[in-house]
């Protein structure tokens, strides 16, 4: 099944469309059971990296009760934290090669960021689907194995508001698998993670002289 996204805001051809979740909800009993036991046989334990003070991947769809795993491999200290809908979590103040954990058991989007550094963000989405994919940079995501019949589609993106995202939601029919959505457009209004505050719910500290272990 394959949907294109694009971003009514641009009018450059070339921009970069990637990064926004469509996700399927089946609608109609035999299909959600089909759907719940095609989740438990998904993978259930991912890696959101720390690396040159960014989040690699910075988008992500983990399906619920998945552990994510936060390893730090910048040669300095982090601090991961979310305090929005989601997983809210603290993993404090942890050292260069070392590794936290947070299990992700609440359907949401998690927006990610770092107490010590104001750059990093990034965003976990928990679904309660197994049908859903992240676009390109075209725009296109293709989402497989998607069994006939009638779904409700979702959409994510980071410089959408959710009032926009909301209007986009609709039911689908599914027959076959060459079943096309077609284009979705959607304009661009926010950008949801270039404004947030620290873990404390304050702007960030001014940047302060690096030291080899806690480095700005």
């Amino acid at each position: 099944m394959r949907v294109r996204y694009t971003d009514s805001s641009r009018k450059e051809a070339s921009h970069d469309a990637s990064e926004t979740v469509i996700l399927l909800t089946p609608v109609s009993e035999p299909l959600v059971t089909r759907a719940d036991t095609a989740l438990s046989h998904l993978p259930h334990h991912f890696q959101l990296v720390q690396s040159h003070k960014q989040f690699h991947p910075h988008v992500m769809v983990v399906p619920v009760g998945s552990v994510v795993d936060f390893p730090n491999r910048d040669p300095f200290f982090h601090n991961v934290f979310s305090l929005f809908n989601g997983k809210r979590f603290d993993l404090g103040l942890y050292e260069a090669g070392s590794t936290r954990s947070v299990r992700f058991d609440r359907v949401g989007v998690s927006y990610i960021f770092c107490n010590i550094h104001p750059q990093m963000s990034a965003v976990i989405i928990t679904a309660q689907t197994p049908y859903y994919a992240i676009t390109d940079k075209l725009g296109l995501a293709v989402i497989r194995d998607v069994p006939d019949g009638r779904y409700r589609v979702r959409i994510w993106s980071e410089h959408a508001l959710p009032k926009t995202l909301t209007g986009l939601v609709r039911e689908v029919t599914v027959r076959g698998s060459a079943s096309d959505l077609g284009i979705i457009p959607i304009r661009a209004t926010a950008d949801l993670l270039a404004h947030h505050k620290d873990l404390y719910g304050r702007d960030y500290d001014p940047v302060i002289p690096a030291t080899p272990a806690y480095e700005q």
